[in-house]
């Protein structure tokens, strides 16, 4: 990925947050059968590995387990927000004339090794894990339990766990940095009145920066 020093994210911890937030990652591969992409919850365990470990699972239906060996590299790509920017936004286009459209996001690239994980304990604690996480917010929050321990049974059989240890993460917030702050302060509020909140918050982040202390 190509990563311009101004947006250039290399906070661990940030770029931990944006994983937890956006837990659907694409899973891209190179194995047996060249590339593949798939979409999938992961689960971050930050205090794993150097960088964390990502735990998830896929249906034993799908070939990815098996078009892959431990110890292959594979990239995730998590996404937290997206946003098109008018260039008729900016103040000082009016003056000078020399914008053009851009788009602003924020991502997460994840390199890792994978490690296949066919095993019924280390399945249970992935789909605990999620289950716990996207579920706290629920009045009632589901649990496996709630089901009978014969369909549970019959789910765990049909998938199969894959872990990946993180060996690289490469971040980018492009929020317009380059820009000057009227610029930024200008197009962060077009984004709250279209309701793209993620980008515009951050955005304002990025402009509170540039307030001369």
């Amino acid at each position: 990925m190509y990563v311009p020093p101004h947006f250039d994210e290399q906070r661990k911890d940030v770029l931990h947050d944006l994983i937890d937030k956006n837990a659907l990652g694409i899973l891209i591969t190179n194995g047996r059968s060249g590339l593949d992409a798939n979409h999938i919850p992961f689960h971050l365990a930050r205090n794993e590995g150097s960088h964390g470990v990502l735990h998830s699972h896929v249906a034993r239906a799908n070939p990815v387990w098996q078009d892959i060996a431990d110890g292959d590299e594979a990239l995730v790509v998590f996404r937290a927000a997206d946003a098109y920017i008018s260039p008729n936004w900016y103040p000082s286009k009016h003056e000078f004339h020399k914008q053009v459209p851009t788009w602003n996001y924020m991502v997460a690239h994840a390199y890792a090794r994978a490690t296949i994980r066919d095993d019924e304990r280390y399945l249970r604690g992935v789909v605990a894990r999620l289950t716990r996480t996207h579920e706290a917010s629920e009045p009632t929050p589901w649990k496996m339990t709630d089901s009978s321990k014969e369909f549970i049974d019959t789910m765990m059989k049909a998938i199969v766990g894959i872990e990946f240890e993180i060996t690289r993460l490469v971040g980018k917030s492009k929020l317009s940095q380059n820009r000057e702050q009227r610029d930024i302060d200008t197009a962060g509020q077009k984004l709250s009145e279209r309701g793209e909140g993620v980008v515009s918050d951050a955005m304002k982040i990025v402009s509170a920066a540039k307030t001369p202390a």
